[in-house]
């Protein structure tokens, strides 16, 4: 009897871009990292590509890419930021599909979805076939091939959205246990109630639709996917083998298979070292022969289900009560807020679906006037998302326009598009899973609804927005300074709106720190410097420029003046405004200018409140990351005099620190903290320097325990590890430099002096790749007479033993 296993992850991100620059801004909840897309990537899907194999001293026999033996699926958006942030990651995604169609039978492992992460039951029908068609387009634009399978978002599926994937070519989608109702073996008329869970889900099985079409369901197995992602079962992945080996059953007369699903980010990011139990789990079953690995694809060719079945509708895997976690308080929630209600669900649904309703015929009545289907053009505008170039952008007007349009009525088409595509966002599941409305999830779909609320105000002339903001006001924080949609609206999402002058007014800002030459890019917005004229007088800065704004999703395009001063810290004053003709712009100039030769501040100031009005902005105006990065600058002076003064505190106490911890006595507030902040702020110091030799940090250690301070680990393994790693990297460039070897031998070996742990798997990388593709040469070499040769090897073979790599891994 044949047995199959088979392991599905689900990796996915919400999208956390800001709508209107297209970038995902820093988010602080996610340090060290810049946001939580580029720390769960660095935590799961990196390790995951380039997992480990151990021997059983726990040293590095092999590294595998564990997606090219397990069936998976990324979500589209998820996917879009790592091609560009993460693209050897991206890369290694990408091979694995192409590896696992010659693992299993040309049946490659990754799946589709469903395009944004929108529940699809409570979407209307075009939502639907939109989201089914986008995912399939992103999915074959990046895998070069069709789809076989695709998962639907929380796996909530009704018939219609079924319908809709067969009718796109989809094979199968995968499926909760608890979402079967019954079965019946194909031919026969006697149904089996199989209803809490009770389907057997070592087969695949067929529903047929109303549309006389069908859809292949495969239902993974509760209890061991329940195991893996709250019950510790990646503690061991030898474990976790025996428990899927041993789900098989004497009593099946078919070929079983016996198949898992939960969130991707087990592996690794809820769950830490899930990669190396998921990469040893499946290196066991290879080994043990017990079972054949296996993906959705193969099984179904081999093996077309024999029974039927049907399904609850509206049904989903992580809410009991169907898909009603996301339209009403049913209480499934994260658990971690006792008293907290989730009231506001409902609303906010309501608020987005009146927009949604509100805002579609009114595009469709404004794009039939440039468009042969408006539809039809949406469901194709996901080829542009993936190619906004210019000549990209002309292809699809050519596909679509019904006659040449101008610049003004390409520009208009964008914007319906970028409207339609914004309504469609902000349906991301990730807004209604979790407990309160201001949550940073929630809060982004409210963004794409603010997004949405800005174009329609430009195309239509009318505003949808008082009505909006109405229905949202019904839905109410369970943080009494939140309010209501409607405060948390005006509090993050109104600020973030941006036209191309408030672009403009970031670039005049920002451009007093940095210089961007004649063309630059603000997210997906370009600029062109026309003019720019400077003035500095001491710590005074005056600015004066013009230049065009285009932003290259829409096309829209402007040219604006500006004019900036900044008085030092963080005073600034900034105004922008049309560029009307060159005399007003030189009148501009010579009036602000000649205040500023005279010493006249406040003079500068009116004159900007002058000529630009009521768009005036300051330091506030700048984009986050930006925003940040100017702060830091304005407050390194300040921060170089309080390390020193805090240093002079305690280099002039030590003696006394050291008597106080002796004595057991307890530390003066203001002398821990010099001796808290210094010692760190050295240790931070040495590692950004690359200064990796033990023989000077470990003094530095020593002090921090003789005064008793804790270390701020995060901070410290992060700058370390990324030194670490940039030696690495020069090694990785000049693979014969011995040098190189015997530092990262001396910053091995300060690592396992320390107090805290430092995540070596980068570097290991690097150092499993060198003994792949360097080792073999050295050793030829080496055996040939070459002395340089000779002593590489030994010293490599020392740095190994330090990393613990087995030097005789490549012929593992």
């Amino acid at each position: 009897m044949e047995r199959y296993i088979c392991i599905h992850g689900h990796f996915y991100q919400p999208p956390r871009e800001n709508p209107w620059l297209e970038a995902i801004e820093v988010q602080d909840s996610a340090y060290p990292y810049h946001d939580w897309n580029e720390r769960i990537t660095a935590e799961c899907y990196a390790p995951n590509a380039t997992s480990r194999i151990m021997d059983g001293e726990g040293r590095i026999v092999r590294l595998v890419n564990n997606y090219s033996r397990i069936s998976f699926n990324f979500g589209p958006t998820l996917m879009a930021w790592m091609e560009g942030h993460a693209p050897e990651v991206y890369a290694a995604i990408l091979q694995a599909d192409l590896e696992s169609r010659e693992r299993y039978s040309g049946h490659g492992s990754a799946l589709a979805q469903a395009y944004s992460h929108m529940i699809l039951p409570l979407a209307n029908t075009r939502d639907r076939q939109t989201q089914v068609i986008w995912g399939i387009r992103d999915f074959r634009k990046r895998f070069g091939r069709d789809p076989e399978g695709m998962w639907a978002p929380e796996t909530a599926v009704d018939i219609e959205t079924l319908d809709i994937m067969a009718e796109h070519g989809i094979l199968f989608t995968i499926l909760a246990p608890r979402q079967a109702r019954r079965v019946r073996q194909q031919g026969t008329s006697h149904w089996r109630d199989v209803s809490g869970g009770r389907i057997d889900p070592s087969t695949a099985y067929r529903l047929n639709l109303p549309s006389g079409r069908s859809i292949s369901l495969f239902f993974y197995d509760g209890p061991i996917s329940q195991g893996l992602a709250f019950e510790g079962l990646l503690s061991s992945g030898e474990n976790y083998a025996q428990r899927l080996e041993g789900a098989f059953s004497e009593g099946r007369s078919w070929p079983q298979i016996v198949h898992v699903a939960t969130d991707g980010e087990s592996y690794g990011h809820h769950h830490r070292g899930g990669d190396m139990a998921l990469a040893y789990a499946l290196h066991h079953i290879e080994s043990d022969n017990k079972a054949r690995l296996t993906n959705y694809g193969e099984y179904l060719a081999k093996h077309p289900p024999v029974n039927e079945v049907e399904i609850f509708e509206r049904s989903s895997w992580s809410c009991v009560h169907g898909v009603e976690r996301w339209y009403r308080d049913c209480g499934c929630n994260s658990g971690g807020h006792p008293g907290w209600n989730q009231g506001w669900r409902g609303p906010l649904r309501e608020a987005l679906d009146w927009l949604r309703d509100t805002l579609e015929p009114a595009y469709e009545e404004m794009a039939v006037e440039y468009l042969r289907d408006p539809w039809e053009a949406r469901n194709d505008y996901v080829d542009f998302l993936m190619d906004r170039s210019a000549e990209n952008a002309a292809r699809f007007l050519d596909r679509h326009a019904m006659r040449p349009l101008d610049e003004s009525e390409r520009i208009k088409v964008f914007k319906l598009l970028e409207l339609q595509r914004h309504t469609m966002l902000m349906y991301t599941s990730c807004g209604w899973f979790f407990d309160e409305l201001s949550g940073l999830e929630t809060v982004q779909v409210i963004q794409y609804a603010g997004r949405a609320v800005q174009l329609s105000r430009e195309l239509f002339g009318y505003g949808v927005e008082p009505r909006f903001l109405q229905l949202l006001s019904k839905a109410k924080s369970n943080i009494p300074e939140h309010g209501d949609g409607r405060r948390i609206y005006e509090k993050f999402v109104r600020p973030s709106m941006l036209d191309l002058t408030k672009v403009c007014a970031h670039y005049a800002v920002s451009s007093l720190f940095e210089d961007y030459g004649e063309q630059t890019y603000i997210g997906w917005y370009s600029v062109s410097t026309e003019d720019c004229r400077s003035h500095q007088a001491g710590r005074a800065k005056l600015q004066i420029g013009r230049a065009k704004f285009t932003s290259e999703i829409t096309g829209e395009s402007t040219n604006l003046c500006f004019g900036v001063l900044h008085l030092g810290d963080h005073n600034i004053s900034c105004g922008v405004g049309p560029y009307e003709s060159e005399s007003s712009y030189l009148e501009l100039w010579q009036e602000i200018s000649d205040s500023f030769a005279r010493g006249e501040f406040l003079q500068i100031i009116l004159s900007l409140d002058k000529y630009f009005g009521s768009s005036t902005y300051s330091l506030t105006s700048l984009f986050r990351d930006e925003q940040r990065k100017i702060l830091d600058m304005i407050v390194q002076p300040t921060l170089q005099e309080a390390e020193h003064a805090y240093a002079q505190v305690y280099d002039n106490n030590v003696p006394l620190l050291r008597f106080l911890k002796d004595s057991d006595t307890p530390m003066p507030r203001p002398l821990f903290a010099a001796a808290e902040f210094i010692l760190n702020a050295r240790l931070r110091n040495a590692f950004l320097e690359g200064t990796l030799e033990p023989q000077i940090v470990g003094p530095l250690l020593e002090e921090t325990a003789l005064a008793g301070v804790p270390l701020d680990t995060d901070t410290l393994e992060y700058a370390l590890r990324k030194s670490i790693e940039n030696l690495a990297k020069q090694w990785q460039e000049n693979p014969a430099d011995v040098g190189l070897v015997r530092s990262l031998y001396a910053a091995a070996t300060l690592v396992a002096s320390l107090p805290f742990e430092v995540n070596p798997r980068d570097t290991q990388n690097v150092c499993y790749k060198m003994i792949e593709d360097v080792y073999p040469d050295m050793l030829r070499k080496s055996e040939a007479g070459d002395g340089s040769a000779q002593e590489w090897i030994e010293e490599v073979a020392i740095l190994m033993e330090r990393f613990w790599i087995r030097m005789d891994q490549a012929d593992t």
